[in-house]
């Protein structure tokens, strides 16, 4: 049976506050697993207005309508209103979640600087980040975490490297590339190993394979709108042929105003015949099959602004 590894990414405090427990309910309701990666230091999203003067951003969030989602309070973090403390605030509802039977990992530790800097930063500052998440996610639930998701697909060689020091056993933070419809450019994508610094990591990646949401929302693909009426007939469409795919989607999403159309993903899936499963699940599917190796490579994707990690088959 095919995989749906349902990957949760929550970035900020409304969305761990609201959002996470609203999926948690929605998957138990539907008997799916899924891995939540938890953004666990202080909300800065505020800080991203910053981004105005990327390429495609006001492109983005017009089609996306961010104030809609995230809530106009959320943006105001770190500018007009302090940064709450998300895993200090959130720590019953983080361990709740666990409580459920799901799996929990790491997203980051400040969403905004982590998506904004890392990529060009040295080991000092990298591993600096990657330790107080690991530290905190270490103190919520007592055990060290064994998965990773990185914010905005955004790492560097010192951080893949760090992952195996922290003995990260498997992570997604790359996108399979895709091309303009959502379908896969490669369709042999899939779970590898990277290199840096002249060596294999043991860390398995697990690329996100599908377009999210709010990439999609409001595109035009073969002459049709994206609307919330066909968004999920449209994902749908890209997985009528079995094999196995990695889906992020959002607390902030799927979680809240979006929920009613992951809801029909949830339920298009099964009648598909597809298991909808935990990063941890799909892990323990790979076993101890020996798989490719790949240099770490940034592309960019339809429907999101700015580059990102992606793998490409070399």
């Amino acid at each position: 049976m095919p995989k749906l590894v349902l990957k949760i990414d929550v970035d900020t405090f409304r969305g761990t506050r609201e959002g996470v427990p609203n999926l948690a309910r929605n998957l138990a309701q539907h008997q799916a697993n899924a891995t939540f990666l938890f953004s666990l230091g202080p909300d800065h999203t505020g800080w991203a207005l910053r981004r105005a003067f990327r390429p495609g951003f006001f492109q983005k969030v017009s089609r996306t309508s961010v104030v809609e989602h995230y809530g106009l309070k959320t943006l105001m973090y770190g500018v007009l209103l302090p940064a709450p403390d998300i895993g200090k605030e959130c720590a019953a509802e983080l361990r709740a979640v666990r409580d459920d039977g799901f799996e929990c990992g790491i997203h980051t530790w400040d969403h905004v600087v982590w998506q904004d800097n890392v990529r060009g930063q040295e080991a000092a500052w990298t591993q600096a980040q990657m330790q107080q998440s690991f530290d905190r996610f270490s103190d919520i639930f007592g055990a060290a975490p064994h998965t990773h998701g990185a914010a905005g697909w955004q790492m560097n060689p010192h951080a893949f490297a760090q992952l195996d020091r922290f003995g990260i056993a498997y992570a997604s933070d790359e996108r399979a590339q895709l091309n303009d419809d959502g379908s896969l450019t490669d369709p042999a994508s899939g779970p590898h190993r990277l290199s840096a610094f002249g060596a294999t990591l043991n860390c398995i990646q697990m690329p996100t394979t599908l377009p999210t949401l709010d990439e999609l929302l409001g595109r035009t693909i073969d002459g049709t709108v994206i609307t919330p009426s066909n968004i999920a007939a449209t994902l749908l469409k890209l997985t009528e042929s079995p094999r196995d795919h990695v889906y992020t989607l959002h607390a902030e999403l799927e979680g809240q105003k979006l929920a009613p159309i992951f809801e029909q993903l949830l339920a298009g899936w099964r009648a598909q015949g597809y298991q909808l499963s935990s990063m941890a699940q799909y892990h323990d599917a790979i076993g101890q099959r020996e798989l490719p190796v790949n240099p770490i490579q940034w592309g960019t994707l339809p429907g999101r602004s700015g580059d990102l990690l992606v793998h490409t088959k070399q």
